[in-house]
């Protein structure tokens, strides 16, 4: 279950009704094995320190259901629209509980309007895991 329009236009949603236009504001959608969307967005806080990432409360929330992530995008708004945004690199560690597998909406860098879709496995070549011989290789 790929990035798809659908979750794009979800997180899309949410940072329109949340926020209107408010230049930078995000949100984030995710899809669950089971087909479930979940969106969510980050709260801000006196010190930006504590700020938690757009994906955390869906993150969360999956967590809570018992339910694997399989599929994960965040959105800005932009001047000149909405751009997709790949996960910071904590949220790929958050995600990576979920296996290499996921996949994730990256920005076209031409236009980031545009996006694609990539496994972690491939956002992540060389996540730092795979290099303990007595682990698996990617989480599950």
């Amino acid at each position: 279950m790929a990035v798809d329009v659908e979750l794009v236009d979800a997180a899309i949603s949410l940072v329109r009704n949340r926020f209107g236009s408010e230049d930078g504001a995000g949100a984030a959608a995710m899809r669950l094995a089971d087909g479930t969307v979940l969106t969510s967005v980050g709260p801000t806080a006196p010190n930006s320190a504590v700020e938690l990432c757009h994906e955390v409360g869906a993150i969360c929330e999956a967590y809570k259901l018992g339910v694997p992530v399989v599929a994960s995008v965040c959105v800005i708004n932009a001047p000149d629209g909405h751009w997709v945004l790949a996960p910071c690199g904590v949220c790929q560690e958050r995600l990576f509980a979920y296996g290499p597998e996921v996949e994730v909406g990256v920005p076209n860098l031409a236009d980031p309007r545009t996006w694609r879709t990539l496994r972690l496995r491939d956002l992540q070549p060389h996540w730092f895991g795979r290099v303990f011989p007595d682990e698996d290789a990617w989480p599950v």
